[in-house]
């Protein structure tokens, strides 16, 4: 009798453990699956800034800025044609928590979008922070700018308060074609130094 309640009462406590841990590991499952959740949300950068995106073309912008009520866009007289390879800028003043926003288009489509912040109703820690919360931390951080980056798009923060989306696949191209362009005029340069 003795043997049989000693084994009722193991039975019994190993009921309850069981009991108490398996909602608790289904918690600890939970949590890790957050952080698997949160890492993935990391990973990927927006290149969306409410209906305004990196790559729309500069009549889908047009309609876009027109739309949105945080702009005074006034149409084609905020829209410059740059002599670079078909390149253009659109410039437009904001309301409310943007004082300013820059749109550079190649080729037809967005590849830079820049947004100066009003300081005066937004702070530069707010932004940084909330940008941390989502995207984790900066790829790259100094005083004047903080850098979250992956393969196709940078987001930035400028002192005193810009926010930057960026194209990086384009932008790189552009970069790697000036310096070519600088390369060969580098070299004309010297050719015509040589004729002396």
């Amino acid at each position: 009798m003795g043997n049989k309640n000693v084994f009722l009462k193991v039975f019994f406590i190993g009921f309850l453990l069981t009991i108490i841990f398996l909602p608790l590991s289904g918690v600890f499952a939970q949590n890790d699956l957050s952080d698997i959740q949160i890492q993935s949300e990391f990973s990927g950068l927006p290149r969306q800034f409410r209906e305004l995106s990196l790559g729309m073309s500069l009549d889908d912008l047009k309609i876009a800025l027109t739309m949105d009520g945080y702009f005074n866009f006034r149409g084609d007289r905020d829209v410059s044609f740059l002599p670079a390879r078909e390149q253009s800028l659109v410039e437009t003043t904001g309301t409310s928590f943007i004082n300013r926003a820059f749109f550079q288009l190649r080729d037809g489509e967005v590849f830079i979008m820049s947004f100066s912040l009003n300081t005066g109703i937004i702070d530069h820690y707010s932004v940084f922070t909330q940008l941390v919360q989502r995207y984790g931390q900066p790829a790259y951080l100094d005083p004047r700018t903080a850098i979250w980056e992956n393969e196709t798009t940078r987001v930035a923060i400028e002192r005193p308060l810009t926010v930057k989306y960026i194209d990086k696949i384009v932008f790189d191209d552009i970069i790697n074609e000036s310096g070519l362009i600088e390369s060969g005029q580098v070299q004309l340069r010297q050719d015509f130094l040589n004729e002396f």
